[in-house]
């Protein structure tokens, strides 16, 4: 281990990344995979083989991350050598430590995100609690630190649906982020998130609490098969009630659809085309018909194995308290963060990374109950 100007060093670098995936184990997968796609029976059953596929796939990125930080690691051995030699290079060196750190912490998180569906893109809907117009502002300052987190990792999204508060904020939203990892990323803010604060619509200026809720589906490929059927849906058209130009606001081109067997309401009315609003409020709905298939088959599962879990609304993931003191808690991981403004402007992945570590060494709590 070598100190230089504060940064500590250490020779044997490339452990970290060791911890984190297995080369050799990989390697002896791979070769294996690559021995049954060969076989001539490989696209028979084609939902295995488009598995088996996807998986390979995984492990070649794994294997190019390993050796991307052991170059990264000889780089650092070689600038660690010429620093101590006396050569003028901490300011490489500092820069090579800060990618060599944020290369690791980026397989770390992928090493955790191995879900079914944990690479696909997500979609987020945001529901406001009880509480009127201080629920619906908080509902969208919920969404406001969404769209500035995707801005932050760089993925995309699309806003497809946002209902307006009768005075202020949102009575929902919902958008499609789009990115590597995202639904295995934003999976970690499922839940009730409950704010804190001196309400700015109480004359009186008293304390409020408000909650809102947070949903989250993977978006699935048009390959995954959920039947619906015609019959079982109920389609309306409506006047777009948000943004988006003169043609938007004046024709009926928003899109709301009911699966009637289920209840299950999703909209759409950010496209100008009637046509591709529906397509979007179908992708909506397929994902929701899938997630709620596989949440009945995990509950029936738990009921022959005796477990209970309780799911209720009023059971908050995070609380964020703005008033009489500053502190955002995570009450699964008891993540702390005192900086408000920070995380409210999306600066959210202290709180996802602690979730995916926890959740990976099966130290995961449980959300708390109310309380004020």
């Amino acid at each position: 281990m070598s100190s230089f100007a504060g940064t500590t060093i250490w020779r044997d670098a490339p452990a970290p990344c060791g911890a984190i995936f297995d080369a050799p184990r990989l390697t002896d997968e791979l070769a294996k995979i690559e021995a049954r796609v060969s076989e001539p029976d490989f696209w028979k059953d084609q939902a295995s083989a488009q598995k088996l596929l996807q998986r390979r796939r995984r492990i070649e990125e794994d294997l190019a991350t390993i050796a991307s930080v052991g170059r990264r690691a000889e780089d650092l051995a070689v600038l660690v050598e010429w620093a101590q030699a006396g050569e003028p290079v901490l300011d490489d060196l500092a820069r090579a430590l800060d990618e060599f750190a944020g290369e690791v912490e980026a397989g770390e998180t992928k090493k955790m995100l191995g879900g079914e569906h944990d690479r696909k893109n997500a979609i987020v809907t945001i529901h406001p609690g009880a509480g009127g117009t201080e629920s619906q502002d908080w509902a969208e300052m919920l969404l406001r630190m969404y769209l500035r987190w995707t801005e932050r990792r760089g993925f995309k999204r699309d806003v497809i649906d946002v209902q307006p508060g009768d005075e202020a904020g949102i009575k929902s939203a919902t958008m499609t982020v789009i990115g590597d990892y995202a639904y295995g990323l934003l999976l970690a803010e499922a839940g009730v998130h409950r704010l804190v604060r001196i309400s700015p619509f109480d004359q009186a200026s008293r304390r409020h609490t408000s909650f809102a809720s947070v949903f989250v589906w993977p978006e699935l490929p048009d390959d995954v098969d959920v039947a619906i059927e015609d019959k079982d849906l109920r389609i309306d058209t409506y006047r777009s009630s948000g943004a988006g130009g003169q043609h938007v606001n004046v024709t009926d081109s928003a899109v709301r659809i009911t699966h009637l067997p289920t209840g299950i309401v999703v909209s759409s009315q950010n496209e100008r085309s009637q046509h591709r609003n529906r397509d979007s409020a179908m992708k909506v709905l397929k994902s929701r018909l899938y997630d709620l298939k596989v949440r009945e088959q995990q509950a029936k599962l738990d009921q022959l194995g005796g477990e209970k879990k309780d799911i209720a609304f009023g059971h908050q993931i995070r609380s964020y308290v703005l008033h009489p003191y500053q502190l955002i808690k995570d009450h699964r991981t008891k993540e702390e963060v005192g900086d408000v403004n920070r995380i409210l402007d999306g600066d959210i992945d202290i709180f996802i990374k602690t979730y995916l570590m926890k959740r990976a060494s099966g130290t995961l709590g449980q959300p708390a109950p109310d309380d004020d």
